[in-house]
């Protein structure tokens, strides 16, 4: 089994935060301090990520989501909970979903995609940090994350420095496979057997994943709620309070 680093905070039902590529737990700082308030928040580290466990070789999504439905299992005795993810932590819903549903009361696919046509920019990526390490594509990488509006306010000059700060921390052989695990999604076909009580939520300032791609996954999967926040892709650190509420709403509208 996976070594993953966790952290538990709260009491009430229980929600499970995945989050983004590159990223760690504390993308989710914010959002989890105020769903702590009424719920028992999971935030965990993937593999290759944060103080989790760097596993070597290639890697796909499919095993993220394994690893998840593992953390559900141990930390809440297999009792379901809420999971939200966030770009690659989205895609970890999405395969989460399928395949272990009885984990599940809910899931939240935000600022994701459920397939990329062109993997090319994705080969160029990894390709670049094999060579030159991920700091090399750091920048690029957190320009796209916030809006230039919001990196331009003494607090989005914090979040970008903290969330380039994680990147560059990412050991570039696992930043490597996650990237090439992220490319090679496909739950388009999937998607369509998703039981689960399914929120999307999509950016409308998302360049990594823009809002084509969230309507697509809502699109696909039996009964889904599309939301929309007035973000970049981290939209969960540039507006926790929206992100979190968003959550809130669709729990109890259930």
């Amino acid at each position: 089994m996976t070594r993953l680093n966790v952290v538990r905070e709260g009491e009430g039902p229980f929600v499970v935060l995945s989050h983004a590529l590159g990223c760690d737990l504390h993308m989710w700082d914010a959002v989890a301090a105020q769903l702590a308030r009424a719920h028992t928040v999971l935030r965990y580290d993937h593999r290759n990520h944060g103080a989790s466990e760097v596993v070597p070789g290639a890697l796909r999504i499919e095993t993220l989501a394994q690893d998840a439905a593992e953390l559900i299992r141990r930390e809440t005795g297999g009792e379901p909970v809420h999971f939200v993810g966030l770009s690659m932590g989205g895609m970890t819903a999405q395969a989460l979903a399928v395949r272990h549903p009885e984990l599940l009361k809910t899931v939240v696919i935000a600022n994701s995609s459920a397939h990329y046509p062109d993997q090319a920019p994705w080969r160029a990526r990894a390709e670049t940090v094999g060579a030159q390490g991920v700091a090399a594509i750091a920048d690029g990488a957190v320009s796209r994350w916030l809006t230039p509006a919001f990196a331009a306010t003494p607090e989005g000059a914090v979040a970008s420095g903290q969330l380039r700060d994680t990147l560059v921390r990412t050991d570039a052989q696992a930043y490597i496979a996650s990237c090439n695990a992220v490319a090679a999604i496909d739950f388009r076909e999937s998607n369509r057997r998703i039981a689960v009580p399914t929120l999307v939520i999509g950016g409308l300032q998302d360049l990594a994943t823009p809002m084509a791609m969230s309507e697509a996954v809502a699109a696909a999967i039996p009964g889904a709620r599309l939301a929309t926040i007035d973000a970049a892709h981290v939209s969960a650190v540039e507006r926790p309070a929206e992100f979190a509420q968003l959550l809130i709403d669709f729990w109890r509208s259930l």
